[in-house]
């Protein structure tokens, strides 16, 4: 199943997708990693217009959750549920120190999206200088990117009011992913790239090399 459901949108451009990014210090990996599973047991039901989630720790122990609704307004009933409050309360305890949030309304989607099947997920954030071309970059046609790097699923890129970018990348498999990145982009995936590179300042990379996965309705 798609990261978006198997009904999901194909292609690049923007959708009708809200986004909240989570991040934060983990103490206790395996203890948030199973606060997640009983919100997806005993919250989810309850979580209208929740779609679905793409979730790892990096190395250095931070945790990244991109958490997808249908609208910012589904998120925010979800997040004024008590149950919803009495649940957080419980996971904070497995963060370090603070926990930021990032609110996007302006989504948009990179070939495929991603796959619950993925097997490395890498996260790229950073603040839009140009977000104008940044976006008219993504919005063009990457048939060349599919084909000279298959093992790329597709991505998110989740923009905040502030102009802070959160990218997701899905692959089939790390070593498939590191092999890719040795290889040299024809001109124009080169140039398309170039574009998307100029218009990002303060850009941090994320690995989550063990990623899970939510989507609504899935078990």
């Amino acid at each position: 199943m798609g990261l978006f459901g198997s009904e999901g949108p194909h292609g690049n451009g923007r959708f009708s997708v809200f986004i909240q990014v989570i991040q934060g210090r983990c103490s206790d990996a395996d203890a948030l990693h199973r606060q997640m599973d009983r919100w997806r047991e005993e919250l989810e039901p309850g979580a209208a217009g929740f779609l679905g989630g793409t979730y790892g720790i990096t190395d250095d122990g931070e945790f990244v959750g991109v958490v997808r609704f249908d609208s910012r307004e589904a998120a925010e009933a979800n997040s004024a549920r008590p149950e919803q409050g009495a649940w957080w309360e419980e996971a904070s305890r497995c963060f370090d120190g603070e926990v930021t949030f990032h609110d996007c309304d302006d989504v948009m989607m990179m070939l495929d999206g991603g796959s619950d099947e993925a097997g490395f997920v890498q996260v790229i954030q950073g603040r839009l200088s140009d977000a104008d071309r940044f976006k008219h970059a993504m919005e063009q046609p990457m048939d060349l990117l599919r084909q000279v790097r298959p093992e790329i699923i597709g991505g998110t890129i989740a923009i905040d009011e502030d102009g802070f970018f959160t990218q997701t990348m899905a692959f089939t498999t790390e070593d498939a992913a590191r092999e890719g990145e040795q290889q040299a982009p024809p001109p124009d995936a080169q140039q398309m790239m170039d574009e998307m590179s100029s218009a990002m300042q303060d850009v941090s990379y994320h690995d989550l090399h063990h990623p899970w996965f939510a989507t609504a309705g899935a078990r």
